[in-house]
């Protein structure tokens, strides 16, 4: 099931006003490693997770890895029944992974491919 728009917004945002850098010699590693230059490895400007690109208007082209991060998920406080706190605020860690601009298409130009029509002009957009 396609994720909604507004986690996709969600997903971007985290993305790019991000300020941990934890992650970056993973995604350098991981990238160099499929091939992509070190110099046209950007993180929160041309590497997001699927869903991030999805708010970009891209997706992630079929049979495309990304590279595994780890990321810090808020979370809400809960209460049970009576009233009392059974779990905090606070975040918890959670898997995601990552893409590169190389490894994505325009969403009309994978939605023209996937309706088999060929010679389309959005087939050959690159630019985000």
């Amino acid at each position: 099931m396609p994720a909604s728009a507004e986690v996709q917004a969600e997903a971007l945002g985290r993305a790019a006003q991000g300020q941990s850098l934890i992650n970056y010699p993973e995604i350098f590693r991981g990238m160099m490693a499929k091939g992509i230059p070190e110099a046209d490895i950007r993180p929160r400007e041309n590497v997001f997770t699927f869903n991030a690109w999805r708010a970009l208007g891209r997706t992630v082209r079929k049979g495309e890895h990304g590279v595994q991060v780890l990321t810090w998920i808020p979370t809400q406080e809960k209460k049970d029944a009576a009233g009392e706190v059974t779990h905090k605020a606070g975040r918890r860690p959670k898997n995601a992974y990552v893409f590169h601009l190389s490894q994505t298409e325009a969403l009309n130009a994978a939605r023209e491919v996937a309706r088999g029509v060929e010679g389309s002009d959005a087939a050959e957009q690159v630019a985000p």
